[in-house]
């Protein structure tokens, strides 16, 4: 069924999941806002968009497909304004990134929260009716640490008290929510869960910890509550789905967020999350070097994300060769993978490169799989 003799994901030449999208869905997500088109009329394009995007993942060779998030505004918002109890609000800042500030949008608690009837549940429905006997369909959320990360931003946090008094009742919540999802999602024939989080990226930026002051909570004390409430929302899952985890520092419109290497959070994140494989950011010095991976236990695997989403220059070919056999140090080389270091869209806005840039770094990521694997 898959490619280059492995099984299921994660897959030697991979992907995080989110593409760039095509001037037609743009156009008809911009007159839907405005009033123009019916929520209906958007979703027969984004149907049409996505169809389209399978095909081409299909055609150039993946193992894995995913819509794209094309149903999306944001990688890890519209999950959280589905579930029950979280609502969309405009704030006055938005994230900020090296060179750029984001739209002002958040995610708030407005009552108990719960994942009965997520919307994604639907979206997964139809990617997978566009699975074959070559393919297997793939859901990306974000991890439940990024949804509390979000609950406790700045002002937020201000209503989320008004609910949740105590970190326990709100992290025991935000577990049950995400399991209802995740055996939603299972009913409806997902077997690939990825959990996309940048709160280990954060973690490892001195400037982030300079910048929120003297807190109550030491580094290793905030990694070890935010990799409990990760293993508490994956625990007791059917055996045969897999469940890996994204990390990165930020990803918009070909910029980012955040600096420095693993090692800070390597024994909880690598050490002690209960994922199955990592999908992790190495497509440049930002991300410090591979020793942090001698945390990695068990037998979990790890793609490895050297070829960068941001720019559309592609990467000479044996230096990339040249890392995976540096990183197979760590790690042995039958558990490593490759995939760009992000996704394409990680917001609607998309990196600064186009949809045929876009698909030779995949295609160079399917390349250097065949040469170093097959």
């Amino acid at each position: 069924m898959s490619q280059l003799n492995i099984k299921k994901a994660p897959f030697r030449a991979d992907v995080v999941g989110s593409y760039l999208r095509p001037d037609c869905l743009k156009e008809a997500r911009k007159n839907y806002s405005n009033g123009i088109i019916t929520g209906e009329e958007l979703k027969a394009v984004e149907d049409k968009a996505i169809i389209d995007l399978v095909a081409k993942q299909k055609e150039v060779g993946l193992s894995v497909i995913t819509d794209g998030e094309f149903r999306r505004s944001w990688w890890h918002l519209d999950f959280m304004w589905g579930l029950n109890g979280v609502d969309k609000i405009e704030v006055e800042q938005g994230y900020v990134f090296k060179d750029e500030v984001t739209r002002g949008e958040s995610a708030v608690v407005t009552g108990k929260i719960s994942g009965e009837n997520h919307p994604f549940v639907e979206h997964f429905k139809f990617i997978k009716s566009l699975e074959d006997e070559s393919v297997i369909a793939r859901q990306t959320i974000p991890a439940p640490a990024q949804l509390l990360a979000e609950l406790q931003r700045g002002e937020n946090l201000i209503e989320t008290r008004k609910f949740y008094k105590e970190d326990g009742e709100l992290f025991k919540d935000i577990a049950s929510a995400y399991q209802r999802v995740i055996l939603d999602l299972y009913e409806a024939g997902c077997r690939n869960i990825q959990l996309d989080d940048c709160t280990w990226g954060m973690f490892c930026d001195k400037e982030f910890w300079n910048g929120i002051g003297e807190g109550n909570l030491t580094l290793e004390e905030i990694a070890k509550s935010y990799v409990d409430l990760n293993n508490a929302a994956i625990e007791n899952l059917p055996e045969d789905l897999v469940i890996t985890t994204h990390v990165c520092r930020g990803n918009y419109h070909s910029t980012w967020a955040s600096s420095g290497g693993y090692a800070p959070i390597a024994p909880f994140l690598f050490g002690e999350e209960n994922v199955q494989a990592y999908y992790l950011e190495f497509d440049d010095e930002r991300s410090g070097n591979f020793e942090p991976l001698k945390y990695v236990n068990g037998d979990k695997r790890v793609v490895l994300g050297l070829i960068t989403s941001k720019t559309p220059q592609l990467e000479d070919k044996e230096t990339i060769i040249n890392r995976i056999k540096e990183a197979s140090q760590y790690v042995p080389l039958d558990r490593l993978c490759l995939s760009p270091q992000c996704g394409f869209a990680s917001t609607e806005e998309g990196n600064i490169l186009t949809e045929d840039e876009q698909w030779k770094k995949i295609g160079l990521v399917i390349e250097i799989a065949k040469e170093v694997w097959a």
